[in-house]
C-alpha cells in the first residue's frame, strides 16, 4: 500500500473516533474484498466467514480509539479478522456440530449471492478436494499459507498481521505446504502444484479461485453500523 492510501486509511479511523458516521463505512469499503477472501480462505465457509467479518468489523468499530499506529490500519484490521477467524475455528473444534443441509446454499455456490465466483464444473472436486487439505492444516500454519500463498501478502507483512517473527511465519508456510503436498499427493501434478512451485507474489493454492480484485458486490450479511452486528466479539486492540 502506498503512503497516501495508509495516510486516508488512518485519516478515516480518526474521523470515526471523531464521530463521523460514514468514515468507518468507507474504511471497511476501501479493503473489504482482501479481508473477506482471507475471512473465507481460512475458513472455508461462507456463512462462517461472514460471522467472522462481522465479529471482526464490530471490534474494530468499538477498539478504533485504542489503535495506537504501531502498524498499519490495513495491518490492524487483517489481524482482527485473522483473530476473529481463528477464534471461530477453535470454537468449533471444541464443540463439533454436524451441518444441516441449507436450501438456499448450492453446492457449486452460484445461490450464496456473495463474493467468489463457482469454479468451473470440470474444476469442482479439486476445489473441495484443496478446500478439505487446507482446513486439515494447524490453525497457524493455515492462517500463514493462507496469507501468503493465496492472497499474496509479503511475508514482512504477515508477520505483523499474525505477530509472529518472519521467520515464524516461513517455518509455518513451510511446514503447511508439506502438509498439503501429502494431502494433494493424488492429483494430476498439472492439475495441482504446491504453494511453492507457483510463480508471482500473489501465488494461490492450485484450484481456489481468486476472489480479491475487482468484487463490487457488498458481502453478505455485512455492515459497518453497529446495529447490524448480529453478537459481539472479542475486542482487538493491537
Amino acid at each position: 500500500m502506498d503512503g497516501r492510501a495508509a495516510a486516508r486509511d488512518l485519516e478515516l479511523l480518526r474521523a470515526h473516533v471523531a464521530g463521523d458516521r460514514d468514515a468507518f463505512a468507507e474504511l471497511f469499503h476501501r479493503h473489504r474484498d482482501r479481508l473477506w477472501a482471507v475471512a473465507l480462505r481460512t475458513l472455508g465457509d461462507r456463512e462462517e466467514a461472514a460471522d467472522a467479518l462481522q465479529d471482526a468489523l464490530l471490534s474494530a468499530h468499538r477498539a478504533a480509539a485504542r489503535f495506537r499506529g504501531d502498524s498499519a490500519v490495513t495491518t490492524w484490521l487483517h489481524r482482527i479478522v485473522v483473530n476473529a477467524c481463528l477464534d471461530r475455528i477453535r470454537r468449533r473444534q471444541a464443540h463439533p456440530t454436524v451441518p444441516l443441509p441449507d436450501g438456499n446454499r448450492a453446492e457449486d455456490g452460484s445461490g450464496t449471492g456473495g463474493l467468489e465466483p463457482a469454479a468451473p464444473a470440470e474444476d469442482h472436486d479439486t476445489v473441495l478436494v484443496v478446500r478439505e487439505a487446507l482446513a486439515a492444516l494447524p490453525l497457524e500454519q493455515r492462517a500463514a499459507l493462507v496469507l501468503v500463498d493465496v492472497q499474496g501478502y509479503p511475508v514482512a507483512e504477515v508477520a505483523r498481521i499474525l505477530g509472529v517473527a518472519e521467520g515464524t511465519v516461513k517455518s509455518r508456510c513451510a511446514r503447511g505446504r508439506a502438509r498439503l503436498a501429502v494431502l494433494l499427493g493424488h492429483l494430476r501434478p498439472a492439475a495441482v502444484a504446491t504453494p511453492s512451485t507457483r510463480p508471482g507474489p500473489a501465488a494461490t493454492i492450485a484450484g481456489v479461485p481468486d476472489v480479491t480484485p475487482g468484487n463490487p458486490g457488498p458481502v453478505e450479511g455485512v455492515g459497518s453500523g453497529s446495529g447490524r452486528y448480529r453478537r459481539d466479539a472479542n475486542q482487538e486492540d493491537t
